[in-house]
């Protein structure tokens, strides 16, 4: 009778070993889906976005922009461009040779009307202790503008029409235009005549470049 209960509480026990084999198997293999998910969803977030702006002449700029380069930028870039942020905004500072700024400011009947400020984002640049971006600021390359201080970027960015070494390090370049095409809208708007209309504005495009929208693509 002993031989015979000692068999089954064997049998009962190899049962159970199996059984929890079995789960530990599947807990591994759900682990490992929801890692490759993990994986997946990340490859997804740092992607090459593409965005375009839309000028009121209907000309347009195609950009790339890098959020493996800088997440925050990208991010924030982004979410303004969804937001309709930067519709009906000019180019209210053009310097030939160096670059072209707007997301700004913009005109109604020949009044500069700033934009409501957005949250400032972290500066995503050597001098700022992230060491993740080596972009560099070449003809067609997008960064964002910002004051002295190196966490003020919100909203207005600028796009180079030269190459500027001494941007690099110190400011947050994010993306690049696509094609030629793209870079010599930017070169023409680059060309156009300035008037210094009072303020801090010495460099303001008029007639008045505006931009109609900027829009994933």
């Amino acid at each position: 009778m002993k031989k015979i209960l000692l068999v089954i509480l064997l049998f009962f026990i190899t049962a159970c070993s199996k059984t929890t084999e079995i789960e530990d198997e599947t807990l591994e293999e759900d682990i490992s889906e929801e890692e490759n998910l993990e994986e997946e969803n990340l490859e997804e977030e740092v992607k090459i976005t593409m965005v375009e702006i839309i000028l009121e002449d209907n000309r347009s700029i195609k950009l790339e922009l890098y959020p493996e380069k800088a997440p925050l930028t990208v991010a924030n870039f982004l979410k303004l461009v969804d937001n309709k942020y930067y519709d009906k905004t000019v180019f209210h500072r053009v310097i030939k040779n160096f670059m072209i700024q707007t997301g700004g400011y913009t005109v109604d009947e020949l009044e500069i009307r700033e934009l409501e400020s957005t949250s400032p984002i972290k500066g995503e640049f050597r001098s700022n202790g992230f060491n993740g971006n080596d972009i560099l600021h070449t003809p067609g390359v997008i960064s964002m503008a910002r004051t002295m201080d190196k966490n003020s970027a919100t909203g207005q960015f600028f796009i180079c029409t030269g190459t500027s070494p001494h941007l690099d390090g110190d400011y947050a370049a994010f993306g690049k235009v696509v094609d030629e095409e793209s870079l010599a809208v930017v070169m023409e708007i680059n060309q156009a005549p300035t008037e210094n209309v009072g303020g801090h504005f010495t460099d303001f495009a008029y007639p008045i470049i505006r931009i109609k929208t900027i829009k994933r693509v």
